[in-house]
Order: structure tokens, then C-alpha cells, then sequence
């Protein structure tokens, strides 16, 4: 078989839920299935994902895929086994909840093509409620259900605007180069790690509108207890990001979120003024328990 001219890696840990539908939007790609492969991370799945994803398998023996077993616990462990695994320079990452329009690594693959300088790229993940949109959530607190749409207009990414784990893809050449996803981030900021480490070797890392996943949000994923637990492992996990990277700056980004928890409480006046109460509550709930999280409690 010839080299393929996209690697897809879905990294899954206890998603049976989902993990079909996002292998079969996967298989119905308008590529030709010869021209790409499907990295399945098991990263010690133990609700029968493993059954669901061999079965798959078995059902379409036309779709290039690999089950592989990282033991090594941890989202960046898997996805830099699938670096590992890749047999094409293309690498694209989508979450094991997420589901590829039809032609979406057909136009990843041509877009990496035509730009040979590029080194990365991202589109939308739109989500797709499996109860009502929570009441709660505003552009401050997307990154709780991974909604990014930053409009029709193609740009070269910057600050906070980075491809989103759960459709990004860069060139594997260059995740070697920079050493790969950093193995302390088990569960978040992976993708923010892995752009600012891309982007002191290259800063050809582009938005490009038309790419979309649609990104399965269960009823769980908006409660409060999930949303209180994602709180903390967001500051949790920039703490590691941080001091893995320069230690010295880590003053410095307590600081800013010392002071953005209290410019939160600015903001959520205008949002009870408003008649959005509750948007302003759960605004200082995230920036609270952020900053706690980013302090080591």
C-alpha cells in the first residue's frame, strides 16, 4: 500500500457512547480510503470501547485502521503514540466524541498540498447538545464544551486563538521537532502546549473556517459537577504548562488570574444587569476555581 496522504488519530479513553459514530463519519470520508489511515489510541479504555472499536473494524475491512494500546495513562501520551504511529506527514487529531463532515480530510490533505509552508492549521468544533444548551455558557466559558468558530475568514492563529484538540492537525515533522506533546498534561491544554512550541520553529499555523467537527456534548459534560471539576483541571493543568516551560513566569500568570477572577465580577454586573444572572454567577465560579486549580488546590 502506498503512503497515505493523511493520518487521522483518535485518541479514546471510556467513550463507547460515541466512538462509533465517530469512526463511521470517518469511513464515509469523500478521500478515497486509500489515500488515508485511521490511529486508534485505546488509552486503557475499560467501559468496552475496545469491544466497539474491534467490531468496527471487523464491519469495514475496506478502512485502513489500527487499534493500538497506549498504557501509558494520559491524553499527551496518546496522542504522541500516534505520532509514533503515523505512516503519512499529515497528521490530523480529532476526539473520540467528535464527528468529520464528509469531505473534511479531503480538504485537509489538498489545503496541506497547496501550502507546503504551513505546519498547522484548525477549524470549527461546533457542538452538538445531547440536552438544551446550557444557560450558563458564553464566549469566556466556550472551552467547557470546545466551541470554536472564529467566523467564515481564514487567519494566521495568535494568543488564545490556536487549532482546538478536537480538530487540529500539523505536520509530523514538526511535532518531532519540537519533542512532541508534553507527557505532564493528562488531560487539558495539550493543544495550547503544542502551539506555542510549534510556533517558535514556525508561525505558518492557520484558522481555516471550513473545516468542521461536530463535537458530541452528553448530558454529563454540562452539569455542575463536571463543570466545577474541568474548572479546577484547567488551572490544574496550566500550572504544568507553565512551569514545564518557564518557571519564572509563573508569578506572572498567577497575577493575571488573580486579576481576572476580579475583573470577572465586573463583567458578570453587566451580565445580571442584563437579565443574564446566571451567566454572571458561573462566570466567577470558573475564574474561582481556575485560579485555585492553577495555585495546586
Amino acid at each position: 500500500m502506498s503512503k497515505p496522504r493523511i493520518s487521522v488519530v483518535v485518541c479514546t479513553y471510556n467513550r463507547v457512547k460515541f466512538i462509533e459514530a465517530c469512526l463511521e463519519h470517518l469511513n464515509n470520508q469523500s478521500l478515497p480510503k486509500d489515500q488515508y489511515e485511521v490511529i486508534l489510541v485505546n488509552n486503557n479504555c475499560t467501559d468496552g470501547t475496545g469491544d466497539v472499536v474491534n467490531t468496527f473494524i471487523e464491519k469495514h475491512p475496506k478502512l485502513n485502521i489500527r487499534h493500538v494500546l497506549e498504557t501509558n495513562q494520559g491524553l499527551s501520551f496518546a496522542r504522541n503514540r500516534g505520532i509514533s504511529e503515523a505512516n503519512s506527514d499529515i497528521v490530523f487529531y480529532i476526539d473520540d466524541d467528535g464527528e468529520a463532515t464528509y469531505d473534511l480530510l479531503e480538504k485537509i490533505a489538498i489545503y496541506f498540498e497547496e501550502n507546503p509552508d504551513v505546519v498547522g492549521a484548525g477549524g470549527k468544533v461546533i457542538p452538538k447538545y445531547e440536552t438544551e444548551r446550557p444557560k450558563w455558557l458564553t464566549y469566556h466559558l466556550r472551552m467547557m464544551v470546545t466551541e470554536i468558530d472564529y467566523g467564515d475568514q481564514s487567519f494566521k492563529c495568535f494568543g488564545k486563538r490556536y487549532p482546538p484538540g478536537c480538530n487540529m492537525t500539523y505536520r509530523k515533522t514538526i511535532l518531532e521537532k519540537v519533542g512532541g506533546f508534553n507527557e505532564a498534561l493528562k488531560w487539558r491544554v495539550d493543544d495550547k502546549y503544542i502551539f506555542h512550541e510549534v510556533s517558535k520553529v514556525s508561525d505558518e499555523i492557520y484558522y481555516v473556517p471550513d473545516w468542521r467537527v461536530d463535537h458530541n456534548i452528553d448530558a454529563h459534560r454540562v452539569t455542575d459537577e463536571n463543570f466545577d471539576k474541568l474548572s479546577r483541571l484547567l488551572g490544574q493543568e496550566e500550572r504544568i504548562r507553565i512551569k514545564s516551560v518557564n518557571p519564572s513566569a509563573y508569578p506572572i500568570k498567577v497575577l493575571e488570574y488573580g486579576l481576572k477572577y476580579f475583573a470577572t465580577y465586573v463583567m458578570a454586573l453587566k451580565h445580571i444587569v442584563g437579565g443574564r444572572a446566571i451567566v454572571g454567577r458561573y462566570l466567577i465560579r470558573f475564574r474561582k476555581l481556575a485560579l485555585k486549580g492553577l495555585l495546586g488546590h
